[in-house]
């Protein structure tokens, strides 16, 4: 007699990483052996962040950047994958997405040091170069190098990179649906056992309370946020956004509120998602019509409230959504 999804468990496993902590959620078999896929997939995630951490002095991105112009650097698979992914990106995104901040991002406070005057002037000053200008991959022989002096920082895709690692390591154990996560990048496999989609919930960008601005339900595919409302850092008085302005070296200055992305992967929605934050409404759905991506822009509304917004794009196979509401 074949099974139905009533002979199902409800698993969910997580664990720490990268500073904030990771989450599956799936459906098996009762007797199912979860032990080892919690082993393997905090292993997967650890493995991500001990290649691309900047807060781990003997990362292998670290590496990268204590190299001198010219000098090639022999890098993990992974790691390889990503800096792939986040030159290919930046280029897409004409600049707005770029991994060669690691100056700017440190010099602000969002790396492992507190916010530094003199190294928020220099950062602001530099001669701005574009990450895919400066940073040679050599994937045949897993080897980089820089032509010129950068600090590479890959906060705004590691987590998603991740989330995609969980992915993966589910299906190596045969879970053929779930939904993982780290902090707010999320990716589903599947569907649930009942056939719906999983459902996720956007985040109404409020500083002081945490309730959803909207539900959709996702299936096969990837979400992330980025916003000005969780992370940030107070100098001066001043709430500054963690998100860098490329251009400039210095946080945005009207950033939105949030930027939400939809792709097939992980690590692609969270660069995205960045991306968009930083070339704003008006830019980004240009860019998004263009390339067809799937991207939500929330505002702050007046004192008190909250904008809304809709997807823009959307050609993704989801059901259900609510993301017009106020």
């Amino acid at each position: 007699m074949p099974r139905t999804f009533t002979d199902l468990t409800r698993h969910a496993l997580n664990g720490p990483t990268m500073g904030t902590r990771w989450s599956a959620l799936f459906h098996m078999r009762g007797d199912f052996e979860t032990v080892r896929v919690h082993a393997a997939m905090a292993d997967a995630v650890a493995e991500v962040d001990q290649q691309m951490s900047t807060w781990k002095p003997q990362s292998d991105l670290n590496r990268l950047n204590a190299a001198c112009p010219g000098e090639w650097i022999v890098l993990p698979e992974q790691l390889m994958k990503v800096l792939q992914a986040g030159l290919a990106i930046g280029e897409a995104s004409c600049g707005a997405f770029d991994i060669g901040m690691g100056d700017a991002v440190a010099a602000w406070g969002f790396g492992a040091v507190e916010a530094d005057e003199a190294a928020i002037r220099a950062a602001r000053l530099a001669r701005r170069n574009s990450a895919h200008d400066i940073l040679e991959l050599d994937p045949a022989n897993g080897r980089a190098r820089k032509h010129a002096d950068m600090r590479f920082d890959l906060n705004g895709i590691a987590k998603g990179y991740g989330v995609d690692r969980l992915a993966e390591t589910a299906g190596l154990h045969s879970i053929e649906a779930g939904l993982f996560a780290i902090d707010g990048e999320l990716r589903a496999l599947g569907a649930q056992p009942d056939g719906s989609g999983w459902a996720i919930a956007v985040e109404k960008p409020d500083l002081h309370e945490r309730a959803p601005h909207s539900i959709i339900e996702l299936e096969d595919s990837a979400i992330a946020t980025s916003g000005d409302y969780r992370h940030w850092v107070d100098i001066g008085g001043h709430r500054l956004s963690h998100t860098i302005d490329p251009r400039l070296g210095m946080p945005l200055r009207k950033p939105p509120a949030s930027a939400t992305v939809i792709a097939r992967d992980c690590m692609s929605a969270d660069a995205w998602a960045t991306a968009m934050m930083v070339l704003g409404e008006q830019e980004g759905l240009k860019l998004a019509e263009k390339l067809s991506l799937s991207v939500l822009f929330l505002w702050h509304g007046q004192p008190g409230g909250t904008g809304c917004g809709i997807f823009a794009n959307d050609k993704r196979d989801m059901r259900s959504r609510k993301n017009t509401a106020c």
